[in-house]
């Protein structure tokens, strides 16, 4: 807890709810994010740190490969699928999309990924 982190983006999904409305967040007291979203260009992901806040799942996304983990009592096992979207095959889906941000742009992109998603759902 000596160290800090700061991922590319995180989510409160199953404990939303707990820290809707706070301006500030204090991991000493308030429940960690559920997802943590890391995108390594130039460091590593440090899991050990995720893993001590207790968040529960983990995206490492490097190049073209989506890595997913799960955290199991105090380590990351890697995952096939997502903890919290375990229907959906992102592993696979989300680098295609990253490509298609490339040619058609961010926007358009997001708007097909989103009905990609209804669909699936």
């Amino acid at each position: 807890m000596a160290k800090g982190i700061e991922p590319d983006n995180c989510f409160y999904i199953e404990n939303e709810a707990k820290v809707r409305g706070k301006e500030c967040l204090d991991l000493t007291v308030d429940t960690p994010p559920d997802l943590a979203i890391e995108i390594d260009v130039t460091s590593r992901t440090h899991t050990n740190i995720y893993a001590s806040l207790g968040v529960r799942e983990l995206w490492r996304f490097e190049g073209r490969k989506l890595e997913m983990y799960i955290l199991e009592n105090t380590k990351y096992i890697e995952s096939k699928f997502s903890l919290h979207f375990p229907d959906l095959p992102l592993i696979e889906i989300i680098p295609e999309y990253c490509d298609r941000c490339k040619i058609i742009g961010r926007n358009q992109t997001m708007k097909i990924f989103r009905n990609w998603v209804r669909e699936q759902i």
